[in-house]
C-alpha cells in the first residue's frame, strides 16, 4: 500500500468508489479546454509529430524491401478506417438507444508489421535509435536512404547494441520484430499473463523473451534495470517515452487525410468522437495528441480500459498519476485484455495530455467478449478483447447530458458525429486461438446486461 495518500478519503469520491469495486464507470471533463492551450499547457513540442511523420517516411523504401505487407502502400505504415453500421444498428439495439451519426473502426489490428496501435510508437522508436547510432558512426546522414542500413557494415555495427523493452505483448512485438530485422540484439522483458503466441512469434524471430512472475510494471522495472547495467542496450520506457509518444501522434494526419478522403465533415457542427482503448496510457495520449493538432476542438478522445485495470482513469481522478496503482484500492488487474493488463499509468500522459481527453470510461471482460462475438457475426471482423474495449463508448457519451451540454453537443450536432472506435490487435492472433475466442464468445451478448 502506498503511504502517500489516504485510502479512505480517495473512496469518498463516487467514482474512484466505483473503480474500487471493478464497477463499470464512465466520467467526462466538466469543461472543454482550448486545444492550442491545452497543447501548450502539456509542455510537449508538437514538432515531434512531423518529426515522426518525416521518419516514417524516409524509411518507407526499407520496410517496402523488408516486409511484404508493406508493399501495397509502398512501405507507409497505415491501417484501413472502416464503417461498420450493422454493429452500430445491433448496439443500439440492445442498448435501446440508436447511435445518431456514424459509426467507424480504425483498423490498427491490421496495422502492417505488428497489427496494433502500440506498433506506430514501437516502430517509431526503433527506426529513431538506428538512425542515431548509424549517423553518430558517420555511416549514414540525416538525409539518406534508409536502405543504406541494410549494408553488412552497418549490419555488424547495429548487432553490437541491444534493444529491450517490458510489454504486455503488443509493444514488445513491435520492437522486437522490427529490432531484429535491423540487425539489434533485441529483449523483451514480458508479464506472465502476455499470450503464449507473442512470445512465440517473438522468439521465432531470434528474439530473447524473459518472463516475469509480476505484473507489467515489474516487466518494464526488470527491462530498465538490464539496460542500466549494460550502456549498448537502449531501454524503450513505455511509462515516459516521447520517441513512442511521437510515433503515436503521427496518426493523427493520416487520419485526417483518411476522412477526407471519404468526405467526412469534421468541424464544431460535425463532431468526431474517438474511442481509445488504453494501457499504460503512451498509445492513446500520443494518438489523441496527434488528434488534437489535426481536428482541433472539434475532437473529443476518450480513453477506455478494463474494470480490472483502471490505471489511467484512477490516476487522473486522484491527480495522483504514476503515485498509485490499482493495487491500492484492491483490484488484481487481471484481464482477458492482456495489452490493457497494467496497474500504474504514465505520468507522461496523465499529468501532461488531461487537459486533451474528454473522458475516461471502464468496461468488463464479459463486454468486451460479447463485443467480440457480436463484430464477428454482424460484421465479419474478427479482434482480439482489447480492441472490442471501445465499442460501448458511444453509449457512454450518449447517456451523459451534463457532459454533452457543457461541450455544446447538441442534437443537431450529434446527428451530424463520427464516431471512432480505434482498434488494436487481432491480425497475428493464430487461427486457432481466435476461432477459440469467437465460438466462446459469440453467445455471450445474451448474457450480458446492455440497459
Amino acid at each position: 500500500m502506498n503511504e502517500a495518500f489516504d485510502l479512505e478519503q480517495l473512496l469518498i469520491d463516487p467514482v474512484v468508489s466505483a473503480l474500487a469495486k471493478a464497477e463499470e464507470t464512465a466520467w467526462f471533463a466538466a469543461k472543454p479546454v482550448n486545444t492550442a492551450v491545452g497543447i501548450e499547457d502539456s509542455g510537449i513540442n508538437p514538432a515531434i509529430t512531423e518529426d515522426a511523420r518525416a521518419r516514417f517516411r524516409r524509411f518507407a523504401p526499407w520496410f517496402a524491401e523488408r516486409f511484404a505487407d508493406t508493399r501495397p502502400t509502398h512501405g507507409i505504415l497505415e491501417s484501413p478506417l472502416v464503417g461498420i453500421p450493422d454493429l452500430q444498428a445491433e448496439l443500439g439495439d440492445r442498448y435501446g438507444k440508436a447511435l445518431p451519426g456514424k459509426l467507424w473502426l480504425k483498423r490498427d489490428d491490421l496495422l502492417p508489421v505488428s497489427g496494433s496501435i502500440k506498433a506506430r510508437g514501437g516502430i517509431h522508436e526503433v527506426l529513431q535509435v538506428a538512425e542515431r547510432i548509424v549517423i553518430d558512426a558517420g555511416l549514414m546522414s540525416a538525409t539518406d536512404d534508409a536502405r543504406v542500413l541494410d549494408r553488412p557494415e552497418v549490419r555488424e555495427m547495429l548487432s553490437g547494441h541491444g534493444i529491450a523493452v517490458g510489454s504486455t505483448g503488443n509493444l514488445g512485438l513491435s520492437i522486437g520484430i522490427v529490432a531484429s530485422e535491423l540487425g539489434f540484439n533485441a529483449t523483451v522483458h514480458m508479464s506472465m499473463d502476455a499470450r503464449a503466441w507473442k512470445k512465440d512469434l517473438l522468439r521465432s524471430r531470434g528474439v530473447t523473451v524473459v518472463e516475469h512472475a509480476g505484473n507489467f510494471s515489474d516487466a518494464v522495472a526488470a527491462g530498465r534495470r538490464t539496460a542500466e547495467e549494460d550502456p549498448s542496450v537502449w531501454f524503450v520506457d513505455d511509462e515516459s517515452s516521447l520517441s513512442l509518444f511521437a510515433g503515436y501522434s503521427a496518426a493523427g494526419a493520416r487520419l485526417a487525410g483518411q476522412l477526407a478522403s471519404l468526405e467526412v465533415t469534421v468541424d464544431e457542427r460535425h463532431p468526431l468522437f474517438v474511442y481509445l482503448p488504453c494501457g499504460v496510457g503512451g498509445g492513446p495520449g500520443g494518438v489523441t495528441f496527434g488528434l488534437k493538432q489535426a481536428f482541433g476542438d472539434a475532437v473529443h478522445c476518450i480513453f477506455v480500459e478494463p474494470v480490472s485495470s483502471p490505471c489511467m482513469s484512477l490516476g487522473v481522478r486522484t491527480s495522483l498519476h504514476d503515485a498509485i496503482s490499482v493495487a491500492d484500492i484492491g483490484l488484481d488487474g487481471l484481464t482477458a485484455a492482456d495489452g490493457l493488463a497494467v496497474g500504474r499509468p504514465s505520468r507522461l500522459v496523465g499529468e501532461h495530455l488531461q487537459q486533451l481527453i474528454d473522458g475516461y470510461v471502464t468496461v468488463t471482460d464479459e463486454r468486451m467478449k460479447a463485443c467480440v462475438g457480436l463484430l464477428h457475426d454482424v460484421e465479419g471482423i474478427d479482434v482480439e478483447p482489447s480492441a472490442a474495449a471501445g465499442f460501448p463508448g458511444p453509449w457512454q457519451v450518449l447517456a451523459n447530458k451534463t457532459y454533452l451540454t457543457a461541450f455544446g453537443l447538441d442534437d443537431a450536432a450529434l446527428a451530424n458525429a463520427t464516431h471512432i472506435v480505434w482498434s488494436t490487435g487481432g491480425s497475428m492472433v493464430p487461427a486457432d486461438e481466435m476461432a477459440g475466442y469467437v465460438a466462446e464468445w459469440q453467445g455471450l451478448a445474451g448474457k450480458v446486461s446492455w440497459r
